[in-house]
């Protein structure tokens, strides 16, 4: 059975930084693209794709609002993908959820399984 678990989300004030941890379990880690998309909570547009890493460690993309802020990297031996965020600003408040899929792709609908995710709020 396939689990993936965020965790490290949370409250801070703006310039403030979060680490996320994405840890998964029942699928061939290695293999898989992983990806941190946010979602604003009530807001029903799609959800934003944050960050990309391909099974290589080849960062494929960040969205332009994080650019300089955020990265996403991995570790293999742990199956688990972080996303450092730095300088928070209020505009990332949303749920950060984490995603793998075998694609080499950034998209929502390439997406394989999904996590439940972890709330991040930006706010003074």
């Amino acid at each position: 059975q396939v689990q993936i678990m965020e965790s490290g989300g949370g409250s801070v004030q703006p310039g403030g930084s979060l680490r996320l941890s994405c840890k998964v379990s029942g699928l061939n880690f290695a293999e898989q693209t992983m990806a941190w998309f946010r979602q604003v909570p009530g807001n029903q547009r799609e959800r934003e794709a944050v960050a990309c890493i391909k099974w290589t460690g080849e960062v494929t993309h960040y969205t332009d609002s994080v650019k300089g802020r955020f990265t996403i990297s991995r570790e293999d031996a742990k199956n688990t993908v972080y996303l450092q965020m730095n300088n928070l600003m209020p505009e990332d408040t949303a749920m950060y959820v984490c995603a793998a899929s075998i694609y080499n792709l950034c998209a929502q609908n390439y997406m394989d399984y999904w996590g439940s995710g972890t709330l991040v709020t930006i706010s003074s």
